[in-house]
């Protein structure tokens, strides 16, 4: 598959000049036609077939051995969650804290990544140290400092605001060094480029797949690394979190799947499984490229407006606007869809493999 091809494979862009897939991409109909027949071989044939719980498992499985792939893991080390935040807040919730436990995070990390430390900071007293970054960059120097005494760093892979690459690697081993753990929100680069959580060396990554892999909303992931839950207390639990659910005792599932409670719908997976293999017939060195070449047209047009990095790091560009909110509105009314930005107050647009020079231009124009 080509850009041309996945562009024509997406009803939404027949309607609207779309630079928005940080936020949520719009998902091709071939993603959306895989659910559906999922769907409805779930709902009209299985009970009368192989039987419910036997097909749902069996999608859910092959799903794992997809996204397991596509972040260069094994399925056992994948659970499934609903979101980028669900992934978090399952971290979150498994960890002993003791009043004064640290958490580190950087100012410019999303919702999903700053409320569940803070709500800790309220519940169990613990200290939510907060690196100041330049520009979407960090101070590797600030990163060693803070982690001195940490208990948990959670940081983004790739930041929502700037569009910059954060050195997870380098956070990564700084933190273990301290005996710190490692979280890392990686929402803005699976479909973006290659992810191989094993190169970054985190305790856990969580995603999503309506982003930029085009998949559709509930189809989120946790990785863990399998050494981590010798750290954790595992606190939820369910008839397919462990392994015997009917037996006299329990004992967790050896693997991630410990996270994953009780019955839930595997159509989101099923979706996910099918937009990572568009995305990855494209060719995410395509992807990469095309993207590239794209995101250097819309900055050379910007000039002095551009607050994301000049060199390319990913499709995320920011930009001043005097009005970010009046901005996006009137963007709008004339069928460019953007967003509005609080922190910094700007305005984003992020750049897509099925967006073309054209759309680059019209936007420019509408600018």
């Amino acid at each position: 598959m080509n850009p041309a091809e996945l562009r024509a494979s997406i009803p939404a862009l027949e309607r609207c000049t779309y630079f928005n897939t940080g936020a949520s991409g719009p998902t091709p109909r071939p993603v959306i036609d895989a659910a559906t027949s999922f769907l409805e071989r779930h709902a009209f044939e299985a009970p009368a077939g192989d039987g419910s719980y036997t097909v749902a498992w069996d999608a859910i499985a092959a799903a794992r051995d997809v996204v397991a792939g596509h972040i260069g893991t094994d399925a056992a080390n994948v659970a499934f969650t609903r979101s980028t935040a669900d992934g978090v807040n399952m971290i979150a919730g498994a960890i002993d804290w003791q009043p004064g436990d640290v958490v580190v995070r950087t100012d410019l990390e999303h919702p999903a990544g700053t409320l569940p430390w803070d709500r800790l900071a309220d519940t169990h007293d613990i200290e939510v140290r907060v690196l100041e970054t330049d520009s979407g960059r960090l101070d590797m120097a600030d990163v060693k400092d803070a982690v001195a005494d940490a208990r948990l760093v959670s940081l983004s892979s790739l930041t929502w605001t700037h569009g910059t690459r954060l050195p997870v690697g380098a956070v990564v081993d700084a933190a273990h060094d301290a005996g710190a753990q490692v979280l890392v929100d990686a929402v803005q680069s699976v479909g973006q480029h290659p992810v191989d959580v094993t190169e970054w060396g985190a305790d856990f990554v969580a995603g999503a797949g309506h982003k930029w892999l085009l998949g559709i909303w509930g189809g989120g992931f946790l990785y863990v690394y399998p050494d981590a839950y010798d750290r954790l207390r595992q606190t939820r639990i369910g008839y397919r979190s462990v392994e015997n659910p009917g037996g006299d005792a329990y004992e967790y599932h050896a693997g991630a799947r410990r996270f994953e409670v009780g019955t839930t719908s595997p159509v989101p997976y099923v979706a996910l499984a099918h937009a990572i293999e568009t995305v990855e017939a494209v060719g995410l060195d395509t992807v990469q490229s095309r993207v590239e070449r794209l995101t250097d047209r819309l900055k050379d047009g910007l000039d002095d407006r551009l607050l994301s990095p000049r060199e390319y790091e990913s499709g995320l560009v920011t930009l001043t606007a005097d009005d970010p909110e009046a901005t996006v509105e009137r963007l709008a009314e004339e069928g460019i869809i953007i967003r509005s930005l609080s922190h910094p107050e700007a305005v984003r647009a992020s750049v897509h493999a099925f967006n073309t020079a054209d759309d680059v231009d019209r936007l420019l124009d509408a600018l």
